[in-house]
């Protein structure tokens, strides 16, 4: 799924671009270069909305790290900790703080900035949203908590985070959605489209039975939204009947829902009694058949 861009101040309008010189005056400026620092003394964000990375990206910024190190230093802010010394709690740059761990980084460089709780969460949701990190329940979940821990409008998110006060209204609607469906939107399995469309159906489990023939069938976002003006009923799930008490086309059916939930798509399946038949694959975009090839062929292979 590709993200639309569009940000507004960003992160340039939080953090200045040009360097300022150290200055050790106690009316100094709140935002210090450091060269670096022991990497052990750097501390997570707590307010840090990313809840997943990617173990291979990760992977490949570490080994990135070890031949170049870390180029962009890490934003920090400046505290004392429970022992009564230094620590440097993360604001952005959590993705570089465990490649450069993994890479056996013993010093890391960092630029300290004094920060308030709500500008840690504000800062790290404008990094992730400026990089595209954050999958549409996380960036929903963290604008929520700007409106309900900080009292920020929908608008003044909008503002913080260069987007449209609309954007931020379909994006905070997706957390009216089943945990199961939220889940599958987390993991990819459905799009962020295909969430706002079940979110037109007007019950929970109204919302759960379409989202399971989404799944089931591979519906794209046009037939989601087709099959929610038309209406769906949740269906009381039946019991599977064992092998040898299914017929031919109970069986055939069988096939076809494994191969669907294989490929990701739409498939039919069509026996005859002499046993040839034919197998159909549905796509309904460039990008699906390209994930379908992916899936039956090995991304080598393409």
């Amino acid at each position: 799924m590709v993200r639309k861009g569009g940000l507004g101040r960003g992160l340039s309008a939080l953090i200045p671009d040009a360097p300022v010189e150290v200055d050790t005056r106690p009316e100094r400026d709140t935002r210090i270069p450091v060269n670096d620092v022991a990497i052990g003394d750097v501390v997570p964000n707590p307010q840090q909305p990313r809840t997943l990375m990617d173990p291979e990206q990760l992977a490949e910024l570490a080994e990135s790290i070890k031949l170049y190190g870390i180029i962009q230093p890490l934003l920090v802010t400046e505290e004392v900790g429970v022992d009564g010394r230094t620590v440097y709690q993360l604001i952005a740059g959590e993705r570089r703080l465990r490649a450069a761990k993994a890479a056996g980084l013993e010093r890391v460089p960092v630029t300290i900035r004094q920060t308030t709780p709500q500008e840690l969460l504000e800062i790290a949701i404008v990094e992730n949203v400026q990089r595209a990190d954050l999958n549409p329940i996380e960036e929903a979940v963290a604008f929520q908590r700007l409106i309900g821990e900080f009292g920020l409008t929908q608008r003044e998110v909008a503002e913080r985070v260069g987007k449209s006060r609309t954007a931020i209204t379909n994006t905070l609607r997706l957390t009216e959605l089943p945990a199961d469906v939220r889940a599958s939107i987390i993991t990819g399995e459905i799009s962020e489209g295909h969430g706002r469309a079940l979110l037109g159906l007007p019950s929970e489990g109204e919302r759960l039975a379409a989202w399971q023939l989404v799944v089931r069938e591979g519906l794209n976002v046009r037939q989601t939204e087709q099959m929610v003006r038309e209406g769906v009923k949740p269906q009381r799930k039946k019991a599977t009947p064992p092998p040898e008490q299914r017929g031919p086309a109970a069986i055939t059916q069988g096939f076809e829902e494994a191969l669907q939930r294989t490929l990701g798509t739409k498939v039919t399946l069509k026996r005859s009694q002499q046993g040839r038949g034919t197998l159909t694959i549905h796509f309904y975009s460039d990008e699906e058949l390209t994930g379908v090839l992916e899936r039956m062929l090995g991304e080598d292979a393409l």
